[in-house]
């Protein structure tokens, strides 16, 4: 009866001891650190923003609209930046002569009040550049209105579309190319190989 009890119960603590085994924290002796080998992968590309002011061959594109108080000529705070790089991008480009600023509206409203509010605001730009150092002889202004119109006047989207203002370069100054001057010890060599190479002609008369 005891021998039946004691293997039991040896048993039942192989038992328990396999049980303690499977599910206790298991623990490593080797402490070196685990090296990944290969290249690194590197950063992902950041793309570029894009310019908000660029100059092309016949106008100054603007890729953000300067803003306006609502119906005033008065510029708005946050386009004063944009239009710092406007006076930027022309000191910086000598060979643009003069640019026409350019006033448009939407349809919305009189004619005639259009026509004057797309001129006082061309006119808002031009005052803005030359008081932050554009030469006030580089630049002229004009307001179209409504007149030519980029969009659709019939939706939103299209009506704030309509109202921009324009950058056209109407005078651009291109170098001239110049050819390299020859110098005269070269000229001179050129005459006199030229000569030599000329034969003279008979002074006989008759076949030769």
């Amino acid at each position: 009866m005891l021998r039946s009890q004691g293997r039991a119960w040896g048993a039942l603590s192989v038992l328990m001891l396999a049980v303690v085994g499977c599910g206790g924290v298991t623990k490593f002796s080797d402490t070196t650190a685990i090296a990944i080998k290969g290249p690194a992968m590197p950063p992902p590309a950041v793309a570029a923003a894009p310019k908000r002011v660029e100059v092309k061959d016949d106008r100054i594109e603007l890729n953000e609209k300067i803003q306006f108080a609502l119906a005033e000529a008065t510029i708005l705070p946050e386009s004063h930046s944009l239009l710092n790089e406007v006076v930027a991008a022309i000191n910086e480009h000598k060979n643009i002569g003069k640019v026409d600023i350019i006033g448009h509206t939407s349809d919305e409203g009189a004619d005639a009040y259009n026509l004057d509010l797309s001129q006082k605001r061309a006119k808002a730009v031009v005052e803005y550049l030359t008081s932050h150092g554009v030469d006030a002889g580089r630049l002229q202004s004009k307001g179209l209105g409504e007149t030519q119109p980029i969009a659709d006047n019939a939706t939103a989207a299209g009506r704030e579309k309509n109202r921009r203002v324009e950058f056209l370069i109407i005078d651009a100054n291109k170098a001239a190319e110049e050819k390299p001057a020859v110098p005269e010890k070269k000229k001179a060599e050129g005459k006199k190989s030229a000569k030599a190479e000329t034969k003279p002609e008979s002074t006989t008369g008759g076949a030769p």
